[in-house]
């Protein structure tokens, strides 16, 4: 695939996905804490990408500055999957909502928990 093609499908990809401001992060970062505890979300790139295969994902929150390996192997089965993507939280705020360090990519299984996160990061009205 050209060079010129990629970045269109990147470009694609990423309209497809909603990004967060710091209020709505805030949010998001104690929904997905919750589902921690609850054990409602599936945390890193290879688990992500078993529960997307089983069709039990219902909405993915991934890091924008995620690794381009981590990326090319989540973003496109996301996509292919219609799985709802947040995009643009860093990495280590990530890995600090679910308790690690960094972590790329997070998903949510739970379809109560997935509202309260499309709530959230939900453009407002004025």
């Amino acid at each position: 695939m050209a060079p010129s093609r990629r970045r269109q499908v990147r470009e694609k990809e990423s309209s497809k996905a909603h990004s967060v401001n710091d209020a709505q992060w805030k949010k998001v970062a104690a929904l997905l804490g919750l589902g921690v505890r609850a054990r409602t979300v599936v945390v890193g790139v290879d688990q992500v990408r078993g529960a997307v295969m089983k069709g039990n994902v219902e909405i993915a929150v991934v890091a924008g500055d995620a690794s381009a390996n981590s990326r090319a192997k989540i973003v496109p089965l996301l996509t292919a999957r219609h799985v709802q993507m947040v995009d643009g939280v860093p990495a280590a705020a990530l890995g600090a909502a679910v308790g690690r360090e960094t972590t790329a990519v997070v998903a949510v299984v739970d379809a109560g928990l997935a509202r309260g996160v499309r709530r959230a990061v939900a453009p407002v009205a004025s």
